[in-house]
């Protein structure tokens, strides 16, 4: 397994004041210009969540494309009712399952924009809502200057080619070399089971619309405080994205945490992990390393913002959501 440096992590500091003021940033949606594709299509209800946390020179603001209830039986390592049971302890079942959060997080220093995923966009559950999110803080997706794909499966890539379009016409696009390899190989998807092919076939139209794809390898930087985090075991180029600036960090880690089930387990799984023992080992490195160090954290799937920290609590290992308003 790569080596999963010490600059990949953060110092546990607290989070920055935005604005000077609390903000949830809850905006009536009824004032934000949305497409049937967007709100209708997702369900949205009557306001769109937004939150901000400012890292040194870096705003990042945490947007939402909706959700989706996950099968209880999508947890490998634990039976359907054991989930369900922690879903219910956590208030997070729901009839058909363990609601999922889509979460992205949009990373700006007064030059540039950087998006992080592009969300299910419909193809999933309750879905398609980001263009309606960047639009109640007055963006358009043409407005990005670069997107960060963390892994090519459909919950995170979706956006990118929605309606089959190059969504992000401006945007430089970043995936890790190894997730391009795996997802745009034919033979690897003739093996696949049928709930990738859908990941298979929108991970081949990113690679045919985006002229400006860079097939990055290991971690580096993107842009001065932004680099790229090697967190590979979910899938094969699966990263995460370090913020860092004036003596503070987050880290955003994808799918590295799934509700209920993490950080208290490294031996339950996700459904569409296919390689389990490498997804195990690195996240007993890192869920390790992460509770030493008070590491900041930004999760796709946690309960919005997402934003936390795995705590070693009384022998313990588990999830603490981080209280991003009004810190200084």
């Amino acid at each position: 397994m790569p080596h999963l440096s010490r600059r990949a992590f953060a110092t546990g500091l607290p989070l920055g004041i935005v604005g000077g003021g609390l903000l949830p940033l809850l905006t009536p949606a009824a004032s934000v210009a949305a497409t049937p594709a967007t709100a209708a299509s997702a369900g949205m209800a009557t306001v769109t969540p937004l939150a901000q946390i400012t890292i040194g020179r870096f705003t990042v603001t945490a947007l939402t494309d909706g959700y989706a209830d996950m099968p209880y039986t999508y947890f490998p390592g634990q039976t359907a009712a054991q989930v369900e049971q922690e879903a219910v302890a956590q208030f997070v079942a729901r009839p058909s399952g363990v609601r999922f959060l889509f979460n992205q997080y949009l990373i700006e220093d007064g030059t540039r924009r950087i998006l992080i995923d592009t969300g299910a966009a419909g193809s999933i559950g309750k879905t398609g809502a980001l263009p309606q999110a960047l639009a109640a803080i007055g963006l358009r997706p043409d407005q990005i200057d670069a997107v960060i794909v963390t892994h090519l499966h459909q919950d995170h890539m979706g956006g990118l080619v929605l309606g089959g379009k190059n969504n992000y016409p401006n945007a430089d696009l970043f995936i890790d070399r190894r997730d391009v390899k795996h997802w745009t190989d034919p033979a690897k998807r003739a093996g696949a089971p049928d709930y990738l092919q859908t990941s298979f076939r929108m991970a081949e139209e990113v690679v045919r619309l985006y002229s400006k794809l860079q097939a990055i390898d290991g971690e580096r930087e993107i842009a001065p405080g932004i680099s790229i985090v090697d967190l590979t075991g979910h899938t094969p180029g699966h990263i995460g994205v370090r913020v860092a600036d004036g003596g503070k960090s987050l880290i955003m880690v994808s799918d590295m945490v799934f509700p209920v089930v993490h950080p208290g387990a490294t031996d339950v799984f996700f459904l569409f992990e296919q390689d389990r023992p490498a997804a195990q080992a690195m996240r007993e490195r890192f869920f390790s390393r992460a509770a030493s160090e008070n590491t900041l954290i930004a999760a796709t799937h946690m309960p919005f913002p997402g934003l936390g920290r795995i705590v070693n609590d009384r022998g313990q290992t588990r999830w603490q959501v981080a209280d991003w308003a009004l810190q200084g």
